[in-house]
């Protein structure tokens, strides 16, 4: 497989995955905020802006919902928002049109068309609620019309990484934002993780065990330990380990950061939860900087602009 059509494959996975999981953050954070009347606005906006690795105003200036939104949902230009990873992922997918399906090309493309261009939806729930739904038909027809070959796994790696990454901020916002920012209920709710929380632990919720759910479980797909573990079956599958003495730098880092995560007591994590979600980060940064130096080294640099959101 030519590089160029690898790294279009393995950007659709994480455009479409950026563009889901930001919806879902946003969703909870203006929800909160629509809410509560006594929520810090401020802070809590300042907090996601910082966890997205968006620059946010002086502070002598106050910032609010709608500037969030304008930044993380509705900028078709920025490939750290919604709007703009849909785009990079429709134009991904125009480089890569001989190797995916029809499907696949006519749902990213027809997602492209019906983004709103120049008004602002009214209701920013039923804007993230089309988009997670979108996203949904594009992973639902990469597993069930796509050969498991190399371009299945080129867009599984991307979307494993991109969803090991975004479940780690979507933690760090809890953190930051203390009492301004979502409960675990409502993370678990935004994860479509509440009712799978609720049926492994037969009712008897916590918050500890809501955020192991989210960290650590082996089975629910939106864990950032299953997100690793399917990261590295993707990297065995593209190419399986002949020498056994030695491993690729991508699922060095990806592997050292997941047994770090499983094998401490979850309280020392929880306790230094901010720290430890950075180096989740961190190492998918570094996992997709040896993915483009093994397998796309002529790579344009137009996608990884957008690398660290």
């Amino acid at each position: 497989m030519l590089s160029r059509i690898a790294e279009s494959l393995f950007w659709i996975g994480r455009y479409v995955e950026r563009a889901d999981d930001t919806a879902r953050l946003l969703d909870v954070h203006v929800q909160i905020l629509l809410e509560d009347p006594w929520a810090e606005e401020d802070l809590a906006c300042r907090s996601l802006l910082s966890v997205m690795d968006r620059a946010a105003p002086p502070e002598r200036l106050p910032v609010g919902r709608e500037h969030v939104l304008d930044m993380l949902a509705y900028d078709r230009f920025a490939p750290s928002s919604i709007a703009g990873s849909l785009v990079s992922a429709r134009e991904n997918a125009r480089r890569a049109r001989e190797i995916i399906s029809t499907e696949l090309w006519e749902c990213l493309n027809t997602t492209w068309n019906q983004l709103p261009s120049h008004m602002r939806p009214a209701r920013p729930h039923d804007y993230f609620t089309w988009v997670r739904e979108r996203a949904a038909i594009v992973a639902g027809i990469m597993d069930s019309a796509t050969s498991r070959d190399d371009t299945y796994s080129f867009m599984m790696l991307g979307r494993s990484i991109e969803r090991a990454d975004m479940t780690a901020r979507l933690l760090a916002t809890r953190a930051l934002a203390g009492s301004a920012g979502p409960g675990w209920t409502t993370l678990l709710r935004s994860c479509g993780a509440h009712e799978a929380f609720l049926r492994t632990y037969r009712g008897t919720a916590s918050d500890e065990r809501a955020a192991g759910f989210l960290l650590l479980d082996r089975l629910f797909p939106r864990s950032i330990v299953f997100a690793l573990n399917q990261a590295e079956a993707s990297l065995a599958a593209l190419e399986p380990v002949v020498d056994r003495a030695t491993v690729d730098d991508a699922r060095r880092h990806i592997g050292h950061v997941r047994t770090n995560l499983e094998y401490r007591p979850l309280r020392e994590v929880l306790d230094a939860l901010p720290r430890e979600m950075e180096k989740v980060q961190r190492a998918c940064s570094a996992a997709s900087d040896a993915i483009r130096g093994r397998y796309f080294p002529s790579a344009a640099e137009t996608n990884w602009v957008g690398e660290a959101l």
